[in-house]
């Protein structure tokens, strides 16, 4: 069969369930038995149950409940409320004030959470108030929320990052780590947005806050400390070759616990109410996964990678127009799927196609995540959006046209990061070796 008919009609099986309401990790299993059993001929049921096997017996996939449950943690611990107490102070008298806390606030939680949505929630409910108390205007503090809440995605540890290195086979650690100076340089162009806007919209006035002193600022970032030396620690110990991406997730709860422990928020209810939420998500993400292994499988039996691989080769496309071509999907599923669905629904299909053009994988993991980042915040129908949308009390189309600016910084630092390759690739080749490996 042609490989184009082939994946159009398992696309078009896929979108149809998926339109019905069936959930992504069902629609991906039904979609490989029905490959498998009436495309290649062969026994579904006993294929899928090796590969599902495989696929959640993986030592790669063990830093992911760790990870998410240290999120969690720190999720119902003080952390929001500490951030903003530790960097309003020191955030006081740029241009822009207190909305950068919303860049910064987003880029640090991001870092623990690994979510969006979950960065978005936490920082938006603790600045929303305050920015319209001091009389902020309502447009750049959605905008300072809707981009730099996904940066979930990107700053390590990232949820979405352990779900692409075990779906592509790439080093956890590695494409953590690669995503360090990308998330760090989109966070310095949302900051600097906030300050031309400061220094150029008319009728910018919010209150003023006093200049705080260098003692009193000392005094506030203390309450940043705990948090910036478990990151230290965590991205620290992979980076340095003390850990792999698996130890490295199980000092992060250490420390997370230590931290809940130190702020006197970790109480048995607390405990049980983050490794709860946590075993849901691990759970909810590893059946997905195994259904995106299931896929692959049906793949290989039906040929398509090398099939795709020799079709895209004979396109004749420079990676740069196939990298084109993979920015409108993603930009498009993003509008219907969270990131880590977005991943596992097409990784089986794109990664040879990827491959074969020579495009370095954990390069492309960064601009995957990227993409599927500026997805979400993509109008009229981001995902993030509505999240946007029931914490503000405005309506869609408000929301979304105020994240526009925000959509055009992100869709710039994807051509930024095909410009300089070496933003996602230079601290993974520094990175050394595990100590006993």
């Amino acid at each position: 069969m042609d490989p184009i008919l082939t994946v159009s009609l398992l696309l078009g099986l896929m979108f149809l369930l998926l339109a019905a309401g069936v959930w992504i990790a069902p629609v991906l299993m039904a979609v490989a038995a029905v490959a498998i059993d009436v495309m290649a001929g062969r026994p579904a049921g006993s294929s899928i149950a090796t590969t599902a096997w495989s696929a959640s017996s993986s030592w790669m996939l063990t830093a992911l409940p760790m990870f998410i449950w240290m999120g969690d943690i720190l999720f119902h611990s003080r952390l929001s409320e500490d951030m903003f107490k530790g960097l309003s102070p020191l955030m006081r008298r740029w241009p822009g004030g207190l909305l950068h806390t919303n860049v910064m606030g987003c880029t640090l939680f991001g870092s623990v959470s690994g979510s969006s949505v979950a960065t978005l929630t936490t920082v938006g409910k603790m600045t929303i108030p305050e920015l319209r108390k001091r009389g902020y205007p309502e447009h750049l503090i959605v905008s300072t929320l809707a981009g730099p809440a996904t940066l979930g995605l990107m700053i390590p540890p990232s949820i979405i990052m352990i779900v692409y290195g075990a779906l592509t086979n790439e080093s956890i650690a590695k494409i953590n780590i690669a995503g360090i100076l990308p998330g760090l340089v989109l966070a310095a162009m949302f900051s600097l947005y906030v300050a031309f806007k400061a220094l150029t919209l008319p009728g910018y006035n919010p209150v003023r806050e006093a200049e705080a002193s260098w003692r009193e600022k000392l005094h506030a970032s203390r309450k940043l400390i705990p948090v910036v030396l478990l990151l230290s620690l965590v991205i620290g110990s992979m980076m340095f070759g003390f850990a792999t991406a698996t130890e490295a997730a199980a000092v992060g709860v250490l420390g997370a616990l230590m931290l809940a422990w130190a702020q006197g928020t970790l109480t048995k209810d607390m405990f049980m109410t983050s490794l709860m939420s946590a075993t849901r998500s691990s759970v909810m993400i590893s059946l997905i996964l195994v259904s995106a292994g299931s896929l692959s499988l049906a793949m290989g039996y039906l040929r398509l990678p090398e099939m795709l691989a020799t079709w895209v080769d004979s396109l004749q496309l420079t990676p740069f127009w196939l990298l084109m071509g993979l920015l409108a999907l993603y930009t498009i599923l993003g509008h219907f799927l969270d990131g880590i669905s977005c991943v596992a629904l097409t990784i089986s299909i794109v990664e040879p196609m990827v491959r074969h053009a020579g495009i370095d994988m954990i390069w492309f993991g960064i601009f995957m995540v990227l993409v599927v980042e500026m997805a979400q915040i993509t109008p009229p129908v981001g995902f993030n959006l509505t999240v946007l949308q029931s914490m503000t009390g405005h309506d869609m189309f408000k929301v979304g046209w105020w994240s526009v600016p925000m959509h055009v910084i992100m869709l710039a630092m994807v051509f930024i990061l095909i410009a300089v390759p070496g933003l996602a690739t230079w601290l993974p080749s520094l990175m050394m070796p595990v100590h006993g490996a």
